[in-house]
C-alpha cells in the first residue's frame, strides 16, 4: 500500500478528513498577510468548529449553502448584540465603518483597483438585478434596439435566466443560450459553442449588448474559461461583460485585473466561510457616468452603488461585517484560502475517481475544470430518466440513507444507446469543504451500491 493510501486508511480510522495534511505554502499575493502562528488548526479544532452541524448526515453539499464555523457565528452575534444595545450609535457609528472594512479586505483578495469597485450586497442574485436593471433600462430609454442581444450560458443558474427574463426579455431584448456540452471534455469546446453565440447576436448587423458568463456552473458543475471568454467578448466588441461567479471566492482564484469583466460577482456565504448572506459586486471603474443602482431604493439611492447597498433600510447587516473574523478563521489553515482550494480540490476529485470506480462509470468533467466540487456519474440501472427522478432520488437518499447531495439529470446520448451502451442520465454532484470526511463519500457508495443491490429504480418512488 503506498504511502497516500496509507495515510487514507488512517483518516478513516480515526473518522478525520483526509484533506488537512497535505501542506501549501502557495499564498495569495493580494490576500491580506497571514499571522505567524505556532501551529495550524487542528482536525479535533476543525470538529468543533463544525460541532453543530447534523452528525447524522453526510454532508457533501457544501456548494448549495455552505457553511460557517462557529468562531465567525460567535462574532456575527457580537454585531447583532451591538446594534441590540444601542441602535442610534451602532447606525452612526460602527455600521458604515465595519462594511467598509469588509469591503477593502474583499478589494485585496479579489485584487481590484480600488475599494470603490467593490460592494456588498445580499447575494449574487441581488448582484444580478442591479446589472440587468440598468440593461432593461437602456432599452427603455432607448440607447439600446429593440432585438440587440444579451448572450447567456444554457447552464446559467435559474435565478439569472429568471432575471433576464424580468429586465432584458421584457424590455425588448433578444436572449441567445450558449449549449454547452455535457459531459464535456475541454475548454475548446466550450469556447467553440460561446463564438457560435456571439456570431449569432452578431448576424445581420445585430449588436451583443451583454454576455452572462459564469464563472463555475452550479448544475452541472464545470468550470468556464471565463478569462478566454471575456477575451473574445472584447475582440467582437460586446458593450458589457458580466461573470455570475456564485461558487467562486473560495472556490478558484480570483483576479479582477486578470479577468477583465465588467462586472463580476461572488457569494462569501457558500465556499468562503461567511454566514448567509453576504456577495460582493465589482463593478470596474469606466469614464462614463454609473447607471449601477441597488432595487431596494432608500435614503442613500444616489449616493453611489456601494454607498446605496451599505443601506437599504433595517435589517439584519451583521453577515456583511464578519469578513475580518472569516479571514482570521482562514488564516488558521497553511496557505490560507489558496491552501483550502488547493486540498479541496484535490480531495473533491479522489472521491468523485473513487465513487465512479466503484460504480462503473465517470466524472462529467476533466478533473482540471473541477473546483470544490465534481459531477460523479450513477449507475444506469438506477433508472434516472427525467428531472423528478433527481428530486425524488436525493429526498430518498436523505431520508434513509442520511446523505445531501444533489442530483442533475442529463439526456441521454443517442449514439451510446445505438452501440447497445447503458447511457449515464445522473450524476451527483459532490462538494468537498474542511468539515468533510473520508466516511462522508463512503456512506454514498455504500448507499448507492446498495440500492443497485436491491434491484432498486427511480420508477419505484412513485409507487406511494
Amino acid at each position: 500500500m503506498d504511502s497516500h493510501h496509507q495515510e487514507e486508511e488512517h483518516h478513516k480510522e480515526n473518522g478525520d478528513s483526509i484533506t488537512h495534511n497535505n501542506n501549501n505554502n502557495n499564498n495569495d499575493n493580494h490576500a491580506p498577510k497571514k499571522p505567524k502562528l505556532s501551529q495550524w488548526i487542528t482536525e479535533s479544532e476543525i470538529r468543533q468548529e463544525f460541532s453543530h452541524h447534523d452528525p447524522r448526515i453526510a454532508r457533501i453539499n457544501n456548494g448549495s449553502f455552505g457553511s460557517c464555523p462557529r468562531s465567525v457565528l460567535s462574532a456575527q452575534t457580537e454585531w447583532q448584540l451591538r446594534f441590540l444595545r444601542q441602535p442610534d450609535a451602532f447606525y452612526f457609528n460602527h455600521l458604515q465603518k465595519g462594511i467598509l472594512e469588509s469591503r477593502k479586505l474583499i478589494k485585496d483578495l479579489i485584487n481590484a483597483d480600488d475599494v470603490e469597485e467593490v460592494s456588498i450586497v445580499d447575494n449574487a442574485t441581488t448582484a444580478t438585478a442591479i446589472v440587468l436593471q440598468q440593461i432593461g433600462w437602456a432599452y427603455t430609454e432607448g440607447r439600446f434596439q429593440k432585438g440587440d442581444s444579451t448572450v447567456m450560458l444554457h447552464y446559467a443558474y435559474g435565478a439569472v435566466k429568471k432575471s433576464i427574463q424580468a429586465y432584458v426579455s421584457r424590455a425588448g431584448g433578444q436572449v441567445i443560450e450558449v449549449h454547452l456540452p455535457f459531459p464535456v471534455n475541454s475548454n475548446e469546446e466550450i469556447i467553440v459553442e460561446f463564438r457560435k453565440a456571439l456570431e449569432k447576436g452578431k448576424s445581420n448587423g445585430g449588436k451583443v449588448r451583454l454576455a452572462v458568463i459564469d464563472h463555475i456552473t452550479s448544475m452541472p458543475s464545470v468550470v468556464i474559461p471565463v478569462k478566454d471568454l471575456v477575451k473574445i467578448c472584447r475582440e467582437e466588441g460586446v458593450d458589457q461583460v458580466f461573470v455570475d461567479a456564485a461558487h467562486a471566492i473560495g472556490n478558484v482564484h480570483l483576479d479582477m485585473k486578470e479577468i477583465g469583466a465588467d462586472f463580476y460577482t461572488s457569494n462569501l456565504h457558500k465556499w468562503f466561510f461567511c454566514p448567509p448572506s453576504i456577495a460582493f459586486l465589482y463593478c470596474r471603474k469606466s469614464p462614463l457616468p454609473s447607471d449601477l443602482h441597488h432595487p431596494v431604493v432608500s435614503h442613500e439611492y444616489g449616493n453611489g452603488l456601494a454607498v446605496e447597498s451599505a443601506w437599504i433600510g433595517t435589517r439584519d447587516y451583521s453577515s456583511q461585517l464578519v469578513v475580518p473574523s472569516v479571514l482570521e478563521f482562514i488564516n488558521r489553515f497553511e496557505g490560507g484560502i489558496e491552501g483550502i482550494m488547493e486540498r479541496n480540490h484535490k480531495a473533491v476529485v479522489e472521491m468523485g475517481e473513487m465513487l465512479a470506480k466503484a460504480w462503473g462509470t465517470h466524472l462529467g468533467s476533466p478533473s482540471s475544470m473541477c473546483p470544490s466540487m465534481a459531477m460523479v456519474g450513477l449507475p444506469p440501472c438506477l433508472g434516472i430518466s427525467r428531472e423528478a427522478d433527481c428530486a425524488r432520488l436525493r429526498v430518498h437518499l436523505r431520508d434513509n440513507f442520511g446523505i445531501e447531495v444533489p442530483i442533475y439529470f442529463q439526456e441521454t446520448i443517442e449514439e451510446g444507446e445505438l452501440k447497445g451502451e447503458a447511457c449515464i442520465s445522473g450524476y451527483a454532484r459532490i462538494s468537498h469543504q474542511v468539515y468533510n470526511t473520508l466516511d462522508d463519500y463512503c456512506r454514498f457508495r455504500d448507499a448507492i451500491n446498495q440500492l443497485v443491490k436491491d434491484g432498486f429504480t427511480c420508477q419505484l418512488l412513485y409507487s406511494n
